[in-house]
């Protein structure tokens, strides 16, 4: 592409009637914008200006060139108002995933909130359980929840939310809390995820003790709002994010069966490609998760409290999934014990 800056100095020439004048508005020398404008003359092989010591005009085929160079200058700034407003109001396009069980009682109605907070964004999401390529996929986010050490992918994190978990069960079951993890032998269990030889429940206590309780499960599915249900008629012990059963211990339908022994937090982040040029949409869009995140994780520990456990980072910081990259700002390392546990 030509240098569309000759197209500018000709018309800045042309506004101000003659090089000197141009120049002092552009804070450009008369000799460069006279060379500038020259030069242009030469590729276009067309005369623009009549010019001497005394004299100067546009020619007739010059005059019909600015109107052209003019069309241009209007549009080239409407364009860049069009990107100054995009940088400033969420808009356009959003396309995200988000597992399935996130959605149905957490991130679904944040989404709907965030919808009608900002009208003139639109939203395509993926509800699936399945480890999305952002990249491949054209994704601008993905929402996840992995368990540390988490796996190195070349994506940024950002995260949004502390996963804490616990061990529920019907009241029916247990009668009322247990007094240590060895209390859990015998009774029924259900897990989630994937079937496998061997499931057990890691568990830590607020004094640094852990425990590892093998069980087999009655039930093995990803689908927590299955496994809650099943709890809930007294089906077996499992465990689940306390904020997802924290209205269930409220009401009793549930009882924290462990108290003072957690299970391992997971972290509830959104992962995308770069977090340079990142749309505002998609930057008001993670502020608005990691907003109300909070909130309702707060909401939730007055329920269920979260045990003595390292918490993370603070709400909103944002790093490369593995935690290697180290950036300055808002953008931090992963802290060291999160890629120490094992």
């Amino acid at each position: 592409m030509k240098d569309l800056n000759d197209l500018y100095y000709f018309a800045a020439v042309v506004d101000h009637g003659g090089f000197s004048s141009a120049g002092r508005a552009l804070g450009i020398q008369k000799s460069l914008l006279s060379r500038r404008v020259l030069a242009l003359e030469e590729r276009l092989g067309i005369r623009l200006l009549n010019r001497s010591s005394r004299r100067f005009s546009v020619t007739e085929v010059g005059r019909e060139f600015y109107d052209r160079c003019i069309a241009m200058l209007v549009e080239a700034e409407a364009a860049e108002q069009v990107a100054a407003q995009v940088q400033g109001e969420p808009r356009g396009i959003v396309r995200m995933s988000c597992p399935t069980a996130l959605l149905s009682f957490q991130f679904g109605e944040l989404i709907a909130r965030f919808m009608m907070i900002n009208p003139r964004v639109q939203i395509l999401l993926e509800s699936t359980n399945r480890r999305v390529d952002v990249i491949s996929e054209g994704l601008d986010l993905a929402i996840r929840v992995r368990f540390p050490p988490l796996d190195s992918t070349g994506l940024v994190m950002r995260r949004l939310d502390e996963s804490a978990q616990c061990l529920v069960a019907a009241p029916k079951l247990v009668g009322g809390q247990l007094q240590s993890p060895a209390d859990l032998h015998g009774l029924p269990s259900l897990d989630q995820g994937r079937a496998t030889r061997e499931h057990s429940w890691g568990l830590h206590h607020a004094d640094g003790k852990v425990a590892t309780v093998p069980h087999t499960p009655r039930l093995v599915t990803d689908d927590m709002s299955v496994l809650r249900d099943a709890a809930m008629v007294g089906a077996g012990v499992v465990q689940l994010p306390t904020i997802f059963v924290s209205d269930d211990v409220k009401k009793g339908r549930l009882v924290d069966v462990l108290p003072d022994w957690r299970p391992q937090s997971g972290i509830v982040h959104a992962v995308f490609p770069s977090r340079r040029g990142l749309l505002p949409s998609v930057r008001a869009l993670l502020d608005f998760f990691a907003r109300e995140c909070a909130i309702q994780r707060t909401r939730a520990e007055k329920i269920v409290p979260p045990g003595l456990q390292p918490r993370g980072w603070s709400d909103g910081t944002t790093a490369s999934e593995d935690g290697a990259q180290k950036t300055s700002g808002p953008y931090e390392e992963l802290p060291q014990w999160l890629s120490q546990i094992r």
